[in-house]
């Protein structure tokens, strides 16, 4: 038997064998266990909103700074929607899950530059209004 397999009898019976697990990915233990992650991530997801709420409304962050703030707190926030809710991890298993996420991203980003991009060009080539005046006399 090489060193990397497992042998679960050179454990004592009353010994635990824990493996790494990511945070709401580990594995279930008892039947409350995924409503417990889930409970975890709505409180997280709850304090998270609050302090928005609070870093938006406070004069006690340098206004300046507002924006910056409620950057990191939607950045967190969804990072704790895609762990604790999504349950995306770095395992082995949750390549596909990762693969759509990140395809699901690009069409994303490819639709809201693509407006953008057609907005700017519609822009650029749109006729002064003054001349548009003139036109219909």
């Amino acid at each position: 038997m090489s060193d990397l397999e497992f042998d679960p009898h050179q454990y004592a019976d009353d010994e635990v064998v824990r493996e790494d697990h990511a945070p709401g990915d580990e594995p279930e233990e008892s039947a409350g266990h995924w409503v417990r992650n889930y409970l975890v991530g709505l409180g997280f997801a709850t304090i998270l909103t609050i302090a928005s709420f609070w870093a938006a409304s406070t004069h006690l962050i340098w206004a300046p700074a507002i924006p910056v703030a409620l950057i990191v707190l939607a950045i967190a926030q969804m990072g704790v929607h895609l762990v604790f809710f999504l349950h995306i991890t770095t395992g082995p298993d949750n390549t596909n899950n990762v693969l759509a996420l990140a395809f699901g991203l690009l069409v994303v980003f490819l639709v809201v530059a693509g407006s953008i991009w057609i907005m700017n060009n519609l822009h650029q080539n749109m006729m002064p209004m003054p001349q548009m005046v003139e036109m219909q006399r």
